[in-house]
């Protein structure tokens, strides 16, 4: 199956700088492992998400996918904002927080917020990365097992 035909799942969270990112890289790392069909990519919600953090990747991110022995790739892209062609274009997608990200949205995608699958990991401020990560990887590896069992 080439590239194009593989099936995307999309994860979004506020900056597209930390809990995204790091489900995106390891769900990418683990779905090649497994010789899964499906890809990720992520995005955020907030408009202009990359001038909200400095530089291309949380250091949180990249700590927990190294300690996971996830490879890095070659040039960290900047965060970027979500589209409807994002939300289209996805199999799956799953924003990382209810709380914060279903008022984001309800008010710029409404007529998507039935298709999109909420997840409860809780933003740097709210939660260490000691945390939130190993639940961002259990729910990567349970989405993984739960799509093995649809291909």
């Amino acid at each position: 199956m080439s590239a194009s035909e593989r099936l995307r799942v999309l994860f979004l969270c506020s900056g597209n700088y930390y809990r995204s990112r790091f489900a995106e890289e390891l769900f990418n790392y683990l779905a090649a492992e497994a010789g899964s069909v499906y890809r990720a990519d992520s995005a955020g919600l907030w408009p202009n998400c990359q001038t909200h953090n400095e530089g291309p990747m949380s250091v949180h991110t990249i700590s927990g996918l190294k300690e996971r022995g996830v490879p890095l790739p070659a040039a960290l892209r900047l965060p970027r904002d979500v589209s409807e062609a994002d939300l289209r274009g996805a199999a799956l997608t799953i924003a990382l927080k209810e709380s914060e990200h279903r008022p984001f949205l309800e008010r710029r995608f409404p007529s998507w917020l039935a298709s999109v699958e909420f997840w409860h990991v809780d933003d740097v401020g709210d939660s260490p990365p000691s945390v939130a990560l190993p639940q961002i990887e259990l729910g990567v590896r349970g989405l993984l097992e739960r799509l093995s069992k649809k291909a």
